[in-house]
């Protein structure tokens, strides 16, 4: 009987995707996921998102925003902000439980009248960004990095969101040839974030950093090839 109830706590805890009247949903024993830019509103008015330090380190001098493509977009919430601050984004997301997500949250923040203008410049890419982003028709002028961190903690890592997304994504094995693909788009800008004591990305030093209480965002700038 404990073996068979071992059996069935393991198999309830297999991810499952299902539409539910509030969106995707990813669901694990007691756990669930959905993409959601709703509760991120308030981040989204001109005072407060003027203050986020990822705008802030996204900003190119002497250059409004123009594209960008978050090369490990997850649930898009970086991608959002750069977006209602006048980016167009291309999102990559190579995991494809979590790019039906995100295509569903997008969806739904199109018909959101406050989120609708920034979601119409957010734009899906489903694949390893490893290899869309050489292949790019286009020069974005930045390129967002957010690789998984192995021993990264997010205001206590226990949190489901954190959770349930660990089962999906694992830290990043590549972190070479993740940094080569971003340098091979030809972008102006790099912008690296990372845990605020973590090494840099592939040990590259960045031009500068901007700092926060938990996160640090390592910029590569004057990067386009001429």
């Amino acid at each position: 009987m404990a073996e068979n109830s071992v059996d069935n706590r393991e198999e309830a805890e297999i991810p499952e995707l299902r539409m539910e009247p509030e969106g995707l949903t990813l669901f694990s024993g007691d756990l669930s996921l959905r993409g959601d830019f709703t509760r991120m509103i308030p981040r989204l008015r001109k005072g407060s998102l003027e203050r986020e330090f990822l705008v802030k380190a996204a900003r190119i001098r002497n250059q409004a925003p123009t594209v960008a493509v978050d090369a490990t977009a997850g649930l898009g919430e970086d991608s959002l902000l750069l977006a209602a601050a006048g980016w167009t984004v291309y999102l990559c997301e190579f995991d494809p439980v979590i790019a039906a997500m995100l295509e569903d949250a997008i969806r739904r923040a199109a018909a959101h009248p406050e989120l609708k203008e920034a979601a119409g410049r957010m734009f899906l890419l489903k694949g390893d960004s490893r290899e869309i982003l050489p292949a790019l028709s286009f020069r974005p002028d930045l390129v967002l990095l957010d690789p998984m961190f192995p021993g990264r903690q997010k205001s206590g890592l226990v949190r489901k969101k954190a959770q349930l997304l660990q089962k999906l994504e694992k830290p990043c094995e590549d972190e070479k040839g993740l940094l080569q693909a971003a340098l091979a788009a030809d972008p102006v800008k790099i912008v690296i974030k990372r845990p605020l004591k973590g090494p840099f990305l592939a040990g590259r030093k960045p031009d500068y950093s901007i700092t926060g209480k938990t996160i640090r965002y390592d910029c590569l700038v004057n990067l386009r090839k001429e």
